[in-house]
């Protein structure tokens, strides 16, 4: 049976690069490798078809031959037996890692920096304005006081692993290649504990709770992190600790509403004052202020108080309060006043143009839309 044009088998150009060639190679191991194709019989045979041709278009003397002389040269029916030899200048470890999830060649994964953490921190819109100092408990791996993170027993050493020779690494073949894998036996680490510690069991670490001061920035907003470096949980044999991120969530204020370090606040007023003016009394997050309100004033009017926001985390500049007038409707009347309110729709009645701009420009714009 004739083979394919090893071009063809890895649908590249006959102009291609070395890139292009070994890139085109890794794709197609990926692909048809057989212990990523169980149950595809023909996996090993492409697997092996693209490995062929990049072993000889990966070399130049092979390639050159080739493009003359087509699959003869490579057969041993010119007489020189074929090439043989693997890939020139291809780390075959760089697509067993892809495959595989390995380290490659001489990789250790014996100790392994520790797991960052996450706490979720609900605090006030007071504690954000103003900067607050939290004290939070969590639950974590630390290093092993007893053995000080080796996992040995005091006294003793953990040995070199047998299996391994202390490589952290142990070649595995698998039909007509080998590779790399992590020793099952130390995990890595190249080291055996044959005297584990009897407070870890060999871990190196150990669970508890341990009680942090966390401090909250000034201006600090909801979503924003505070990392806290080394604060994670412990290495494994002495690696170095993650960092424990403290994620600000503030809680939902009974007045106000933020957005960004501005402020906002509903200010409820009666019918009387919005339509003759006063002054009204307003809180504010360093105690209160008082607005003027002129005469004739509509529901959804902003008077905004500058400074009286939140201090920028970032910068030295404060932001606004913002309050949204909202002309409150009388409820549970008396008698009495229902009768003054009849007699003060009457007199309005009289001259609603005057008295309701709003309401008749309203009124214009309905009868021109039924026409």
């Amino acid at each position: 049976m004739s083979k394919k044009d090893y071009y063809e088998v890895l649908g590249i150009n006959k102009d291609a690069n070395d890139d292009e060639i070994k890139k085109a190679y890794r794709k197609l191991a990926m692909k048809h490798h057989p212990d990523r194709n169980p149950d595809n019989p023909k996996a090993e045979e492409q697997f092996k078809e693209a490995k062929e041709a990049y072993e000889t278009l990966s070399d130049g003397q092979k390639r050159a031959a080739y493009d003359q002389y087509g699959h003869a040269a490579t057969d041993g029916s010119m007489g020189g037996g074929g090439f043989g030899g693997g890939a020139a200048g291809f780390d075959f470890g760089d697509i067993f890692g892809d495959i595989f999830g390995g380290a490659g060649r001489g990789g250790r994964s014996a100790n392994h920096r520790g797991a960052d953490l996450r706490y979720n921190m609900e605090i006030t819109l007071e504690e954000a304005a103003r900067g607050a100092t939290k004290q939070v408990r969590i639950p974590t791996m630390v290093e092993c006081e007893t053995c000080h993170g080796s996992g040995a027993k005091p006294g003793t050493s953990p040995t070199t692993c047998q299996t391994c020779a202390g490589h952290g690494q142990v070649r595995m073949q698998q039909g007509f290649f080998s590779i790399q894998q992590t020793c099952p036996r130390c995990h890595g680490s190249g080291k055996q504990i044959t005297s584990p510690c009897g407070s870890c069991h060999g871990a190196g670490r150990t669970k508890e709770h341990k009680t942090l001061e966390i401090k909250i920035p000034a201006g600090i907003n909801s979503g924003m992190r505070l990392r806290h470096s080394g604060h994670g949980e412990a290495g494994t044999h002495g690696a170095p600790a993650g960092d424990l991120y403290v994620e600000i969530h503030i809680k939902q204020h009974s007045v106000f509403q933020r957005d960004g370090d501005d402020l906002h606040c509903e200010m409820p007023i009666s019918f009387a004052t919005a339509a003759l003016g006063g002054e009204i009394e307003i809180p504010t997050l360093d105690g209160s202020a008082r607005i003027k309100i002129p005469a004739e004033t509509q529901s959804g009017k902003i008077f905004r108080l500058r400074g009286k926001g939140i201090k920028g985390m970032r910068n030295n500049t404060h932001g606004d309060l913002n309050c949204h007038v909202v002309v409150e409707t009388p409820v549970k009347l008396t008698e009495r006043q229902k009768e003054l309110l009849r007699e003060f729709e009457t007199i309005s009645e009289q001259d609603s143009a005057r008295h309701s701009p709003r309401a008749k420009s309203w009124m214009d714009k309905v009868k021109e839309f039924f026409g």
